[in-house]
């Protein structure tokens, strides 16, 4: 028989472990060896699987669209906070789900912000797959109620099988003065971004409606980064943007960079960039951000001297903003990571001051990923529960009244459209305002029952000229 024998094992530095620690191991590793055996055998708890739905999407009946109204729309949910009022008068909303989602996504998403322009609405969504996935940009005429297809993104850059290519629009959507809409892509996945899949960068790519024409701008503006945050300077055709790189996650080693979209050349290119938001003062043509997902410091760029961004005093919370209002001012909302939960404030663009207004939440609620005004300024529109939840507070759709400064839900989808649809509005990253202020866009994450969304549709609230004097 063989004997064991133990003798002191030395460690860096040359020191010897004593015997007693050498016993006290093994018996640790023996205990916890007999442990994961045991977890082995005990039979694990299965998942509950996800429900099947059927793709494409269809509403019942097989109708392409559907309108309601009616008082269930003006349902309070009980996590509505005090001081926030309910609506009194029930939109009409249309609804309907986005063409193209012919096959399962991973899943079917919306995840950057959209534009009305020209009595359209523009959005863009995608199927989320990597390293091959795909995304659309559509237009939408609220007069006729049709979608029309812009873009299909792996189409247009047209690569071999096996090259990477990106299953989701993230940036904003933006209308230029050439007729153009400018947008950028980003990955369904961290680790889709490699050498592997050939990944290069993502594409900035623009559409024309008029033609239906949309091609690639440049690829990899900044090289081998993605695209996930994006905004148009749609008078002076200036391009900017925030990187994630490609090998790292969405908020490490972010760039900001400007780019040239008349003369198709980078204006700067720098670290310390926004991860989802910029603010476009149109008036001046000057930008600002925070870096990453902080609140300070706030930088300046100004393209009329493309060097590195400038600080500015103070502080704001930036994860979305709105375009420049007649008077000047610039609204944003706070990501909700910070004591309190999202903050709404208003940046004046002669002044380069910040006020803070308070609270964004109306309900349980706090991420909001979209915020736009009408064209008076008056009022902001916005709707908490982007990444989903949004239904725990009915699905609801939140007016701002920047003078008086109180909060009103227009209207909750839930639970009359799951009633009626089987159709969960789970949360949104694209919420426009038309030219009049009288119908408010949104695109949803859909559930047909799933856990979290499997597919996207559309929301066109008629405004209630009651609810907005």
């Amino acid at each position: 028989m063989r004997t064991l024998r133990l003798s002191p094992r030395r460690v860096a530095g040359g020191r010897a472990l004593p015997m007693t620690t050498i016993l006290l191991c093994l018996v640790a590793a023996s205990a916890w060896s007999q442990e994961k055996s045991k977890r082995a055998a005990k039979p694990q708890a299965k998942k509950a699987a996800e429900p099947e739905v059927a793709y494409p999407p269809r509403l019942p009946g097989g109708v392409v669209l559907v309108t309601v109204t009616g008082p269930a729309l003006l349902t309070r949910p009980d996590t509505l906070l005090d001081g926030v009022a309910m609506a009194t008068t029930p939109p009409v909303v249309d609804f309907a789900f986005y063409p193209g989602q012919d096959y399962p996504g991973k899943p079917w998403s919306n995840w950057g912000d959209s534009v009305f322009a020209e009595g359209k609405y523009y959005s863009a969504i995608g199927d989320h797959l990597a390293p091959q996935g795909n995304a659309f940009l559509f237009e939408f005429d609220p007069e006729t109620k049709f979608f029309r297809m812009l873009t299909d993104v792996r189409g247009v850059i047209n690569l071999p099988d096996g090259h990477y290519t990106p299953g989701k629009i993230h940036s904003r959507l933006g209308l230029g003065r050439d007729g153009w809409i400018y947008f950028s892509t980003h990955r369904g996945s961290t680790r889709a971004t490699t050498p592997e899949n050939h990944y290069q960068g993502d594409w900035l790519m623009r559409s024309h409606p008029a033609t239906g024409t949309t091609e690639v701008v440049v690829r990899g503006p900044v090289p081998n980064h993605a695209l996930p945050n994006g905004l148009l300077d749609p008078q002076r055709l200036i391009y900017y943007g925030g990187t994630a790189p490609g090998q790292g996650g969405d908020n490490e080693g972010i760039h900001f960079y400007a780019y040239d979209l008349v003369n198709r050349k980078v204006l700067y290119d720098g670290e310390n960039g926004p991860s989802r938001a910029i603010l476009l003062a149109a008036s001046t043509g000057k930008v600002y951000f925070t870096p990453k997902q902080t609140d300070a410091p706030i930088l300046r760029f100004d393209p009329s001297s493309p060097g590195p961004p400038v600080e500015i005093p103070g502080e704001i919370g930036l994860r979305a903003c709105t375009d420049e209002t007649r008077d000047g001012k610039v609204y944003t909302v706070s990501f909700p990571q910070r004591e309190g939960g999202s903050q709404l404030y208003v940046f004046d663009v002669k002044t380069e001051k910040v006020t803070h207004l308070g609270p964004a939440a109306a309900a349980s609620n706090q991420y909001i990923a979209s915020i736009k005004t009408d064209p008076s300024g008056r009022y902001l529109y916005y709707v908490p529960g982007a990444h989903g939840g949004a239904d725990k507070d009915g699905s609801a759709i939140v007016q701002y009244d920047v003078r008086t400064g109180k909060k009103k839900v227009l209207c909750c989808l839930m639970p009359l459209f799951e009633e009626k649809f089987g159709v969960i509005p789970k949360g949104t990253y694209a919420v426009a305002v038309d030219d009049r202020g009288e119908r408010l866009f949104v695109t949803w994450n859909v559930s047909r029952g799933s856990k979290a969304w499997d597919s996207c549709g559309l929301t066109v609230v008629h405004i209630p000229a009651s609810e907005r004097p």
